[in-house]
């Protein structure tokens, strides 16, 4: 510690030799920067502040129907993109700041200043932006803060239409895109049906369900089947027991020949008919079958008359013929009767045993063209489910857009217009002669160091001694006489009624700054 204060009281010593020339460099640095602050031309502060209202009554009540931008960070992008270059360069034309702008680098230069001055400020949360600008020229000033609030109001929401416009034509291309899909899908699905016609069944029930269906109906046919074979067996016994009687009867001629057996089972037959198709249309199993039992009997009773005329040719009918008892002839019929009930239960037990045989065919790919069904409609279903929210979301980016165009996304209020500062706000006068004032002893103390180094001188014999690192024999002390204690005394004197001066003259100005403003 007491080496580095040994050095500095060193130092000072040395450049207080060179005192004389801290002070002329001091003075005239003074001199410099006084005249450069007083010659400084004024600068006024055009401004203005604009409100943002982001709050709309339409926003809540299209909640969920439109898209709600966030109008704030909206805001607050543009206000930090307004001073982007194409906006400083129309305000340049705006403001007629351009006629002086002989070439293009002074246009260039011109924009670049402005970047560079321009000012928007936020408030925060509030939306309260404030322009300023600050040029020697108040007219000028204004003329820039003016044209600058015109881009910042109309820049609000010039390129949401155009967006808007552009998300609906990419929404309809995808659109289009997604009907020419669900028509594909569409074919695919008709064309899998057309061709899978036969395994088709009704109220949603699967090849399982129908087999089950079809084999429930087979059993009751075969039972029924069963039940009507055990009534005829029945029948037949009790014809057994029954004798026929004889009664006389009258002549009947070839075309009238009757053969009451198989009349009797042609008569019950034909109502059975009737009775079948008061239920059923004529492609029914059931109707299909009795007229097919009908017309074979009609053409047993043909060979049956052809074969009497064969037996007996050339003879009359006989004058009698067999009559049977009434409980005889109602067992033939009732006999009769069954028999048509069996043809037409055996026509149907074939018809089912048909129709399941097939069903346990198809059964073997059911399992298949459930999995190309279950791919093609699970396909058809995705591209319904984007088709319909693609639709929505374009109803939605047409209301958005009606929305913005109508009421506007925010609310630009001016609430200062532009105005001009009556006084100069810029330069600061008084703070810049005291930093000059700084600045001029600065300048004198450094250039009193840098003589010091340039010319060093040795005070005292032990940093002779450590700087040439020779020995010393010994020092001489110097006995002013009393003209040269006189002589120094009037070199102090100047010296310090010099720096007064000049501290002085800076405080005279700084004084005479402060009475003006």
């Amino acid at each position: 510690m007491d080496d580095l204060l040994r050095q500095l009281g060193t130092i000072l010593r040395a450049m207080w030799r060179h005192r004389y020339l801290g002070t002329i460099v001091s003075w005239v640095t003074a001199a410099i920067a006084a005249a450069s602050v007083f010659v400084m031309p004024d600068k006024y502060e055009a401004s203005a502040r604009i409100f943002v209202d982001t709050q709309s009554i339409l926003q809540p009540l299209m909640s969920g129907l439109a898209v709600q931008p966030n109008v704030e960070q909206q805001v607050m992008m543009l206000s930090r993109t307004l001073l982007s270059r194409p906006n400083v360069e129309k305000l340049v034309r705006m403001a007629d700041l351009d006629l002086g702008s002989k070439s293009k680098t002074q246009q260039d230069a011109l924009v670049d200043g402005l970047i560079k001055t321009l000012s928007i400020q936020s408030a925060g949360r509030d939306n309260l932006y404030t322009l300023a600008y600050r040029d020697s020229n108040p007219d000028k000033a204004k003329r820039v803060v003016q044209s600058l609030t015109s881009i910042f109001v109309e820049s609000s929401l010039g390129d949401k239409r155009k967006d808007t416009d552009t998300a609906k034509k990419f929404i309809e291309d995808q659109i289009r895109n997604y009907e020419k899909k669900l028509e594909e899908a569409e074919s695919r699905l008709k064309e899998f049906k057309l061709r899978n016609i036969d395994q088709q069944t009704a109220e949603g029930k699967t090849g399982i369900d129908r087999i089950t269906e079809i084999s429930a109906q087979l059993s009751q046919a075969r039972l029924e089947l069963r039940e009507a074979e055990n009534s005829r067996d029945a029948l037949k016994r009790q014809l057994v027991g029954e004798e026929p009687v004889l009664l006389p009867e009258t002549v009947v001629p070839d075309s009238g020949i009757a053969i009451p057996e198989i009349d009797g089972r042609i008569e019950g037959m034909k109502r059975n008919l009737d009775a079948l198709l008061q239920k059923y249309t004529e492609q029914h199993p059931d109707v299909l079958g009795t007229r097919r039992v009908i017309k074979e009997l009609e053409e047993q009773k043909k060979q049956e008359i052809a074969a009497r005329r064969k037996v007996a040719p050339g003879k009359a009918a006989p004058t009698a013929s067999l009559n049977n008892n009434p409980v005889f002839q109602q067992l033939r019929v009732s006999l009769n009767e069954s028999e048509a009930t069996i043809a037409s239960l055996k026509v149907r037990v074939a018809e089912y045993d048909s129709r399941y045989s097939r069903a346990r065919e198809s059964m073997k790919t059911m399992p298949q063209q459930e999995a190309e069904f279950s791919q093609l409609n699970r396909d058809y279903e995705i591209h319904k489910a984007n088709y319909a929210s693609l639709v929505s979301r374009r109803e939605s980016a047409s209301l958005t857009g009606e929305l913005g165009s109508t009421s506007g996304v925010a609310d630009f209020r001016l609430i200062d217009p532009p105005r001009v500062s009556p006084k100069p706000v810029a330069p600061n006068r008084m703070l810049l002669l005291i930093a000059a004032l700084g600045a001029s002893l600065g300048a004198g103390l450094f250039s009193s160091f840098a003589a010091t180094q340039v010319r060093p001188v040795f005070h005292d014999s032990r940093t002779l001694r450590e700087f040439t690192g020779l020995p010393l024999l010994g020092e001489v002390s110097l006995n002013r006489t009393e003209v040269q204690v006189r002589q120094q005394r009037r070199s102090l004197v100047r010296f310090f009624l010099a720096m007064g001066v000049l501290v002085l003259a800076f405080s005279l100005g700084i004084a005479y700054l402060f009475i003006k403003s």
